[in-house]
């Protein structure tokens, strides 16, 4: 039976809008934006959502490399937390006190090598252990933040130390620097995904981990690498929410993060039963996350409903990868 032109057109648009479904959604909350929110074009208003758009595109770069093997990781938000309570005890001692520059030094190198861990930690249990990833990642989701607050003996921790805020507030060009951080790391993780032996092993566990295992691939550390990834990209991305507010808050630091970085590395274009790992993608999907909860709140609408409009983000996004295979 032929297909009529009307339907033949429907086809077409549909196959745009499930390929390009991630561009449409931007456009369609920027013109909304223009149409009924006011201020939006301000050059404030844009620093404040490249600072936030940066923290959730930095985690959903780690959780989309977790993604492309399989995984999944609940725990960013509580790495966040764990490295955000870290960096003002070491600067603020009197180790930090009496050297300064040293101290600021090991108050970012510390608390990465911390997350770093945390991956490793969490690669070991899903890589070595063959715990499932929602499990293994669960225990420091669990766990993390409340070591946090056990450091921090769970009261708020200001300060004021210029050289550790630029990692928050600093500019370059006029435009705030963890923009410009997130931007390299995303470069440098397109290289290794699309030029390294490692990348094409990722996205071969992803598409057939059975397949790699038999073709000699070291699938192990493979998956114990990309969780280490994540985990130092969770600890950075805690190190600049500290910087930004110069203030770390061990309840709040990174809560509700791993729904970001999931939302917005599925938004981006990750599969997830793995394959796939579009890194500009997830930079993306973090921009429309940030631009929904922003004109949600913009336009009077309760944080609450935020949570619910990402929710059917993800439900849209996930529909989407599903009509990809029919």
């Amino acid at each position: 039976m032929s297909m009529t032109t009307s339907e033949i057109t429907g086809k077409s648009m549909l196959q745009v809008l499930r390929g390009h479904g991630g561009v449409v959604a931007l456009v369609a909350i920027l013109l909304f934006n223009m149409a009924f929110t006011p201020n939006f074009f301000q050059l404030q208003t844009l620093f404040v959502n490249i600072s936030q758009v940066a923290t959730i595109a930095i985690v959903a770069m780690g959780m989309t490399l977790v993604i492309a093997t399989g995984g999944i990781d609940l725990s960013v938000g509580a790495i966040m937390a764990l490295a955000g309570a870290l960096a003002p005890l070491i600067f603020l001692s009197e180790f930090g006190t009496a050297y300064p520059v040293l101290g600021v030094a090991l108050a970012i190198a510390l608390p990465l090598l911390v997350a770093l861990a945390c991956g490793l930690f969490n690669g070991i249990m899903v890589a070595k252990l063959n715990v499932q990833p929602i499990i293994a990642t669960l225990i420091l989701f669990i766990s993390g933040r409340g070591v946090a607050q056990v450091l921090t003996n769970g009261n708020l921790q200001t300060f004021s130390n210029p050289q550790f805020s630029y990692l928050g507030t600093g500019k370059i060009l006029g435009l705030p620097f963890q923009g410009w951080l997130a931007v390299a790391i995303a470069v440098v993780l397109y290289l290794v995904i699309s030029r390294t032996t490692f990348g094409r092993y990722v996205l071969a566990i992803g598409g057939n981990e059975r397949a790699a295992r038999l073709s000699g691939g070291p699938v192990a550390r493979v998956k114990i690498g990309v969780y280490m990834i994540c985990g130092a990209l969770a600890g950075l991305a805690g190190l600049i929410v500290v910087a930004i507010n110069s203030a770390s808050d061990a309840a709040r630091n990174g809560s509700l993060m791993e729904l970001d970085a999931i939302a917005a590395a599925v938004v981006g274009g990750a599969l997830l039963q793995g394959g796939r790992a579009p890194i500009f993608g997830a930079i993306l999907g973090a921009v429309i996350i940030q631009l929904v909860k922003y004109t949600l709140l913009a336009n009077g609408v309760e944080d609450e409903v935020a949570l619910i409009a990402k929710a059917g983000i993800i439900l849209v996004a996930v529909y989407v990868q599903q009509a990809r295979k029919e």
